[in-house]
């Protein structure tokens, strides 16, 4: 069994766009969607949810105020103003750092879980797939897309399939370390633009350090030649393997209108097939 993750440096790369059609061109896998914080891979896949799961973050003090005999020690501690002066917890606030507890001389705060967002296993027509959603304001993002990843392996198992295809979140920061972090392959999907190929460089030196290989794509590579080239020029000198390079092409957008892959709406498009060709690629490179 094969993880192969799509990631970019940034958003709007296209990224899920591509994982939407690799879903379609792949056979006997599982499908994680690891942007927990902006899932979007379900607006093409559908997934009919057969199971939730509660996540917990961070914990969160709850106060017996039975017990409480408001010395405010809880309130004066508090370094994110997350107790107000009545000693009621402002659970936006608070970092779950358990000083309160510590502090509180009759023991009146237990740190208790909170429910910090959902975990979903569902079904779509090119198989199971697992996601998630984090709640707004919520920390440990990359502690929710490695229980996404559990899961999606155990059903992976359960079904021996051959690959789990994760739709990684965009940036370098926490979430991305969790989605790359053990993986057998990264694609990252950048397009032609200043932004694009800085943070292009930065997502590669994060895949390095775990000592995850990655490749490259080039999605709307026409909108600029001269950065296509740049990005060109950046992989051949660091030997990172430019597996695709996608033309400017709005079917794209109008098979997301209609909720499907690019693969779905136009089978025959030179986007599909270079899609094509680039799932065939990255096959090849699970295999070496």
């Amino acid at each position: 069994m094969k993880e192969i993750v799509v990631i970019s440096g940034k958003g709007g790369t296209g990224k899920t766009s591509i994982t939407a059609a690799f879903a379609t061109l792949a056979k006997n896998a599982v499908f994680a969607d690891c942007d927990v914080d902006a899932p979007d891979l379900h607006l093409i896949l559908k997934p009919k949810i057969k199971k939730t799961i509660k996540f917990h973050g961070l914990k969160i003090p709850s106060i017996n105020k039975d017990i409480c005999i408001d010395c405010k020690q809880c309130y004066k501690s508090c370094k994110f103003d997350a107790i107000d002066e009545d000693i009621n917890i402002i659970k936006e606030r608070c970092e779950g750092c358990s000083v309160c507890a510590y502090v509180c001389p009759v023991n009146a705060i237990e740190m208790i879980d909170r429910d910090s967002g959902l975990i979903y296993v569902s079904e779509t027509r090119f198989g199971p797939m697992v996601h998630a959603i984090l709640n707004t304001a919520e920390e440990t993002s990359g502690k929710l897309v490695t229980e996404v990843r559990k899961n999606a392996k155990e059903i992976a198992e359960e079904n021996n399939s051959d690959i789990i295809l994760i739709d990684g979140p965009p940036g370098t920061g926490c979430p991305v370390i969790s989605s790359i972090t053990g993986t057998d392959l990264v694609l990252v999907v950048t397009e032609p633009t200043v932004s694009a190929i800085h943070d292009l460089e930065r997502v590669i030196e994060v895949s390095k350090h775990f000592g995850v290989p990655a490749m490259v794509c080039i999605n709307k590579f026409t909108i600029n030649i001269e950065n296509t080239k740049k990005i060109e020029e950046y992989c051949r000198d660091n030997d990172i393997p430019l597996i695709g390079k996608i033309p400017y092409d709005a079917s794209i957008t109008k098979a997301m209108i209609n909720e499907q892959s690019i693969i779905e709406f136009s089978r025959s498009s030179d986007v599909s097939r270079e899609i094509k060709e680039m799932w065939n690629a990255l096959l090849d490179a699970t295999k070496r």
